[in-house]
């Protein structure tokens, strides 16, 4: 489970992070070392970043060697993330990457420009529909201009396909409307052409795990089809089996970083995530996540395989994604608290008793250094993750929270000035948020991570929230870990662990902000006249305008139109906790009954709808702001320097000089599959 993108979005709203400016140091002036250039480049809505790996220079060679190895599995499972996507992805990429470097006509033209920035958007998005709103992305140039860059480039696309880009077909890369089929409306390639949702539903239902009270994730690695005789079937993405090719690079890579596992326990964890890739075993799976788990020795950790399955409008099936990760000690040091006192946490929240974890078991937490991102994790990324998904692992044998702290530093120094002062109340909001905004976004992300994700338990006999809570799962999972960590950053115990100098003012800042970003900030996302279709989005909504909506007879958060502008205004923190504190304890009742009507009725009723007139305004007052509201980052290159005999003596890291060159060199180097699969 991982936290997604919302830093950027914080920083689109300028809430939750100070904008800090590069300072020169002394000893910079003095070496004349010039400041690093965070922003590599903007498009559309687009802002593309750079990141640093400090302290690479303090690994030793063979850990070095590690984070190499286990970059380049991630980068050769690239194309996998990109064809689950969309069928016609992979097709689409060569011909627009054929035509970009191919094209000797006019590049002087808004069309051509329009076409370079088509390209850069499908290159984001690893693929033809928008990284966040699932929506097809529409070139701002004709069909016609693009059939004579075919035929000038002498480049290869069906027409048919050619005509899905400027038409109405598979519009939607993950559908949650129901009555549009959750699954035929989803241009999702996770399933056959004419699967249904309750096709999909009735297969699994004859599948049974060994031990009931251990269910295996069916479905996270296979594309569901059917065969010649029109029976659902698996195609299993593993060695021989669909995505073979690649898996196979990737299975080579792991096999290196095995050589070199900083301890048994991280050896043996690789040992079973290449045999699962070897054979799709599901039980494999579950222990690899429990080897995995356990492996907390060591600096060097990473994220590899089918794991989240936000891009399931079912939710059974896994994106490929690869985070590998430094760990930042002194930043882990000092968050390394919040998991050792988990269970304080667990004890003293609002659930109700017979939803709470009578042991919270082996949450371990860690600020790291992002090395190299790929998959579904790249370009844009997430800055807090929590793993493994599946709740009896965790429960059993805990989890693995993580902070992605580098890429929140240059979220920080790359962002733009003045959303905040536009959309806050008045100046003591504003003062609040300058000093507080940017631990108090740590702190959520390590409360939401840590203790959200790995709180609560589901009652007996109620099966996993894939089961019970289908497509609204991964929303109402996200509002409940946001909720865990609003309960929390207003709460003494923060000041007490030592974390923070004021523990009321951080937790006004955070709510602050939560508020403003849920009910107007985020909004700057959607396209006039939509409503919230990503899973965060609609999380952070529901939570928001709930809280609003119940306490309205006590005026907790007053809506003021001054000057024809919209605020909001907390007038009262305490009572906003203890709401906060109830929603948490009806959406984790929801999540360990397995209650889908209560669910969707929350969610739909203050999730999913959006305020026109309200979303109108904010559109017209963030046109004065010209930061991109998404952002993603190219990743460091590591380049190995071999001895004559090819044994890797040192490795350097170095910076892509552009968001193209990065792109076209992966096309290159890691494009291991068919155009079709």
């Amino acid at each position: 489970m991982k936290l997604t993108k919302i830093a950027g979005i914080f920083m689109s709203i300028g809430v939750s992070f100070v904008c800090q400016s590069q300072i020169k140091t002394t000893n910079d002036i003095i070496n004349k070392k010039a400041p690093f250039d965070y922003v590599v480049e903007q498009f559309a809505d687009i802002k593309v970043l750079r990141y640093q790996i400090p302290g690479w220079e303090d690994l030793s060679l063979k850990e070095q060697k590690l984070v190499y190895y286990l970059t380049q599995a991630g980068y050769a499972g690239r194309d996998i993330a990109w064809d689950q996507h969309y069928q016609y992805n992979l097709k689409i990429r060569k011909a627009l990457e054929n035509i970009y470097l191919n094209f000797k006509g006019d590049k002087k033209t808004k069309d051509w420009n329009n076409f370079e920035i088509y390209l850069k958007r499908v290159w984001f998005a690893s693929g033809i529909h928008h990284h966040y709103s699932n929506d097809k992305i529409k070139p701002d140039f004709s069909k016609n201009y693009l059939m004579g860059l075919l035929k000038a480039t002498k480049t290869n696309l069906s027409p048919a396909i050619v005509d899905i880009l400027f038409n109405d077909k598979d519009a939607k890369k993950v559908n949650l409307d129901e009555s549009k089929g959750l699954v035929e409306g989803s241009a999702i390639n996770f399933y056959g052409k004419g699967i249904s949702a309750k096709d999909v539903e009735t297969y699994y239902a004859t599948k049974t795990s060994p031990d009931p009270k251990k269910p295996h994730s069916y479905g996270l690695n296979s594309k569901l089809v059917r065969n010649s005789t029109g029976q659902l079937e698996e195609k299993v993405w593993k060695s021989g089996g669909m995505y073979g090719a690649a898996i196979d690079k990737i299975i080579y890579w792991l096999e290196k970083a095995q050589s070199v596992a900083e301890n048994k326990a991280q050896g043996d964890a690789l040992g079973l995530l290449i045999s699962y890739y070897k054979t799709g075993s599901l039980q494999t799976w579950d222990d690899y996540n429990i080897a995995w788990s356990q492996a907390t020795e060591g600096n060097i950790d990473y994220i590899n395989s089918f794991i989240e399955v936000y891009n399931d409008p079912l939710g059974y099936r896994g994106s490929f994604e690869s985070i590998v990760q430094i760990k930042d000690f002194n930043m882990s040091k000092k968050m390394e608290v919040i998991s050792k006192n988990a269970q304080w946490f667990e004890d003293n929240s609002p659930l109700l008793p017979e939803n709470k974890k009578k042991k919270v078991v082996g949450v371990s937490y860690k600020t790291v250094i992002v090395a190299g991102e790929s998959g579904d994790a790249s370009p844009a990324t997430p800055i807090g993750v929590n793993l493994p998904n599946a709740n009896w692992i965790r429960t059993e044998h805990g989890s693995k929270s993580v902070s992605l702290g580098n890429i929140v530093d240059s979220y920080n120094n790359a962002g733009g000035k003045g959303k905040l002062e536009e959309f806050a109340n008045d100046s003591e909001e504003i003062a609040l948020s300058e000093k507080y905004s940017e631990l108090a976004a740590k702190m959520h992300t390590a409360l939401h991570e840590v203790v959200g994700h790995a709180s609560g338990q589901i009652n007996p006999g109620v099966g996993t929230p894939k089961e019970t809570l289908k497509n609204y799962a991964s929303t109402l999972e996200e509002g409940r870990a946001d909720l865990v960590g609003l309960y929390y950053a207003y709460n003494p115990k923060l000041q007490e662990l030592g974390l923070v100098d004021d523990w009321k003012k951080l937790g006004m800042a955070s709510y602050d902000s939560y508020i403003r970003n849920g009910l107007m900030g985020q909004l700057v996302r959607l396209e006039p006249g939509a409503n919230i279709e990503e899973a965060h989005m609609r999380n952070r909504q529901f939570v928001s305008a709930w809280a609003f909506e119940q306490g309205k007879a006590d005026n907790v958060i007053e809506k003021i139109t001054r000057n024809g502008k919209t605020y909001f205004n907390i007038t009262n923190y305490e009572k906003l906790h203890e709401l906060f504190g109830q929603l948490l304890r009806e959406v984790q009742r929801i999540k360990s009954e397995g209650d889908y009507a209560a669910g969707k009725a929350l969610v739909e009723n203050y999730g999913v709808k959006v305020d026109q007139k309200l979303h109108a305004e904010v559109l017209e007052r963030n046109k004065q702001f010209n930061s991109a509201p998404y952002s993603g980052f190219v990743n460091p290159v590591l380049v190995p320097k071999l001895d004559t005999k090819g044994n890797i003596i040192s490795i350097k890291v170095t910076q892509p000089k552009s968001f193209e060159e990065q792109m076209l060199n992966y096309s290159k180097k890691y494009s291991f599959l068919p155009l079709e699969n």
